[in-house]
């Protein structure tokens, strides 16, 4: 078992180092200049070509790309993520203001994910062909097709514009108003949570109606065992570990679900700080964001790997 995860933390190391290589340079290749872009929103129109070189030296942009690279990565280690061009700021302080708000979003979007989907799941498994399945199944196919900038559109003009029963847009703290916050949450959750409540649903429903061919299944069906019983001892922990899976998958929709889910409800989180720093081509903004939703996957994926053995005893790491 402690071989195994050393194993995979250094595969999350390797894969995280490949990130943001391809990040770092894929940045460098777009056309044009951050500093220019700066200048431009700062009304600066005389700036003189000697304060223009300064600045290039100040960001590091005056040399090699190689050189910038590794002095950038060093610094990570060290907990400096660099400075923001865009914001005149580091980038830990703008990071540590919207990192909460896309946490809150997302463990909330995730939690009803996984409680909705699995339960969602297992009634139309056990139910298979009554009226349960039939409701239950197409809808979770819809929400694996529909697009979620649509929906998160359909629900501002619908419950926002037209009915002016949701805020529009917008984050508030919980602290300051618990009620506003909850609002404010519904819409841009349920764009978040759709996907993956939709697989998992749809993925619960595929297990339980392999378990239950099972021979212990119809075995314990055969002493005379409630339904309930069968259900929660015997059918739902082998069920869950194509869930647990999925589990992993979702949490990489959600985080990047959060980049158009934040940008359709102007809500000021990491997703849209991503948006808005490639556009204004923020290179060390985008490079920290990239690495922290990075890391959070991975240790994510590396949390559901190791429950593999949790759920089924017969699973070995080796």
């Amino acid at each position: 078992m402690t071989a195994y995860i050393i194993r995979r933390i250094i595969w999350a190391v390797l894969i995280l180092f490949l990130l943001t290589v391809v990040v770092f340079f894929a940045m460098r290749l777009l056309p044009g200049d951050p500093l220019m872009i700066y200048v431009a929103q700062s009304q600066i129109s005389n700036i003189t070509p000697e304060a223009m070189q300064q600045m290039r030296v100040e960001y590091g942009l005056d040399k090699p790309i190689i050189v910038q690279y590794f002095a950038w990565l060093g610094n990570v280690f060290q907990g400096d993520l660099g400075d923001s061009i865009f914001f005149n700021k580091p980038v830990v302080q703008e990071i540590g203001r919207r990192l909460p708000i896309t946490m809150h979003i997302g463990a909330v979007s995730f939690i009803i994910a996984t409680i909705l989907g699995t339960l969602t799941g297992l009634m139309a498994g056990l139910r298979r062909g009554k009226w349960v399945d039939q409701i239950l199944t197409p809808l979770a196919y819809i929400g694996i097709t529909i697009p979620v900038f649509w929906l998160g559109i359909m629900m501002v003009y619908v419950f926002g514009v037209h009915w002016h029963w949701l805020p529009i847009g917008g984050y508030t703290s919980p602290a300051e108003d618990f009620w506003l916050n909850t609002k404010q949450l519904v819409m841009p959750v349920i764009c978040e949570s759709v996907l993956g409540l939709a697989s998992m649903s749809r993925q619960m429903r595929s297990s339980v109606l392999e378990v239950s061919r099972q021979d212990y299944i119809r075995t314990a069906w055969s002493k005379g065992l409630r339904e309930r019983v069968i259900v929660v001892r015997h059918m739902l922990k082998n069920s869950l570990i194509p869930i647990v899976t999925l589990m992993g998958f979702a949490v990489g929709s959600i985080f990047g679900g959060s980049v158009l889910v934040e940008t359709v409800f102007n809500i000021p989180g990491m997703g849209r700080l991503m948006v808005n720093s490639i556009f204004n081509q923020d290179y060390v903004v985008v490079q920290a964001t990239t690495l922290i939703f990075g890391g959070l996957v991975l240790i994510v994926n590396l949390i559901v790997d190791m429950s593999y053995g949790w759920l089924d005893p017969r699973i070995r790491y080796s």
